[in-house]
């Protein structure tokens, strides 16, 4: 039996993520090219994100039958037996054989033949036992936080700090949702062909759902976007829907001068763009040129002209001579508010790189006040959870330089009103402080923002 398409897809991915600390999603997209059948690409993308969320569950159920653990294990052998058992556990229509047999000649294509019997024996032996509840393998003696950990599949330093900020429930609530397929949201470069969209996609038997946040999102299921003309023609572009709000929350005018300070990939500044209109001037500015060069090929895939692309280091002093009217930072971080779109996180990050993403965001921030004009609005804006990297950098900014305020959550609120959808609460949308604040649990993806004004 050769090995299925969808498989090796899957494991080239999973090894390249492990191996080179590459993002599946990324290695997914260039993957899944066109001449990949639906079915393969379907199959390949779930085995990508299913062995990736569930990594220590997997890990923790295979180490039962393991003389060292599995993360010990050559790389080939661990990915094959991680493949192997989350077919054997959370795939009900993929035959027990099929996943054992398929697991086996992974090893071999791998180049690790010996281990290719302890492949076939370790998951032989999970698979009359994987149906069982995994809570009853656990030791008694471990936390309570750590065996939440294991069974939903994160690491315990990240269950341990999320308990201690919000309860036991929310942080349940939060686990459970990032082990979820998160909804595949598109943003709409052009509303008013918004009907032609719908028809292509329904055409090509795609599944539409409106907007949760946004009355122009919307999300869609059985299919791909990035094979269909709308996506070639530059109409629609892949995009959460949080990730969506955040530039309206500028609340940019026609002719601002803008800045999108860390602008890659880029699908934020279209909006600060369409809203700046062509009297004013929008800059998308980063640091690294490859990203720069990512970005400027989207912004031809959706005809956008009217953006100058400059390469900079946010950290040092900023080379423009004018101020701007509007300036969004949406600053690199720990990415702990996209754990289900981007799995891998969670087993990358430690909890002592909080403080050095703290530490960045401050002096980015620091230097983007220094090009806000009288009356000009920032936002401060981020993907992650963690207090270090958003509350706790802008209460140090404000601080630290008493030439900007904040701007209150209900001026936030008036900008976003005109662009929600009917059925969505704003008042969800912003935390006890006043932030901006969604929720994998509520919404969508976990981004944070915050508005500062120039006195």
């Amino acid at each position: 039996m050769s090995i299925s398409p969808a498989r090796r897809i899957a494991y080239e991915v999973l090894r390249r993520v492990e191996a080179q600390g590459a993002y599946a999603s990324d290695e997914l997209h260039e993957a899944l090219v066109a001449k990949v059948k639906p079915n393969d690409a379907a199959l390949a993308t779930e085995l990508v994100f299913g062995v990736l969320r569930w990594r220590r569950l997997l890990d923790f159920l295979l180490d039962r039958h393991l003389k060292k653990p599995v993360e010990k294990l050559d790389l080939p052998v661990a990915i094959a037996l991680r493949m192997g058992l989350y077919q054997l556990g959370f795939l009900e229509r993929i035959p027990a054989r099929a996943a054992v047999h398929e697991s086996v000649e992974l090893v071999k294509m791998g180049h690790k033949s010996s281990a290719a019997a302890l492949v076939n024996a370790v998951l032989h032996k999970v698979t009359s036992e994987i149906h069982l509840p995994a809570e009853q393998f656990l030791p008694e003696a471990i936390s309570h936080a750590e065996r939440l950990a294991i069974l939903q599949s994160h690491p315990t330093w990240m269950v341990e700090r999320w308990i201690a900020r919000w309860g036991e429930t929310p942080t349940v609530a939060l686990l459970k949702a990032n082990n979820q397929k998160p909804r595949l949201s598109l943003a709409l470069q052009d509303p008013a062909r918004r009907d032609e969209v719908f028809r292509e996609f329904e055409k090509a038997g795609m599944r539409i759902e409106s907007g949760l946040l946004l009355n122009d999102a919307f999300a869609v299921s059985g299919g791909s976007p990035t094979h269909t003309e709308a996506f070639r023609s530059g109409l629609i572009s892949i995009q959460d829907e949080a990730s969506q709000t955040v530039p309206l929350l500028l609340d940019v005018k026609t002719g601002d001068r803008v800045l999108d300070l860390c602008a890659a990939p880029g699908g934020k500044t279209p909006t600060l763009a369409r809203l700046a209109g062509k009297t004013g001037r929008t800059v998308a500015a980063d640091r690294y040129a490859h990203r720069l060069g990512a970005m400027r090929a989207q912004f031809e895939r959706i005809k956008l002209q009217n953006v100058e692309i400059v390469e900079l280091d946010a950290e040092k002093p900023l080379p423009f001579r004018q101020p701007f009217d509007r300036i969004l930072v949406d600053a690199p971080c720990s990415g702990t508010g996209t754990l289900a779109r981007h799995p891998e996180i969670r087993w990358r990050l430690k909890s002592d790189q909080l403080p050095e993403f703290h530490a960045l965001q401050i002096r980015i921030l620091a230097n983007a006040i220094q090009l806000l004009a009288p009356k000009g609005r920032l936002l401060y804006s981020t993907c992650s959870w963690e207090r270090e990297e958003n509350e706790n950098v802008i209460e140090e900014i404000l601080e630290r330089d008493k030439s900007v305020r904040p701007v209150p959550s209900s001026d936030l609120l008036e900008a976003l009103q005109p662009h929600l959808a009917a059925s969505m609460d704003a008042r969800t949308l912003f935390n006890p402080s006043g932030n901006f604040a969604t929720s994998p649990a509520l919404h969508t993806d976990g981004f944070f923002a915050a508005a500062i004004e120039k006195i």
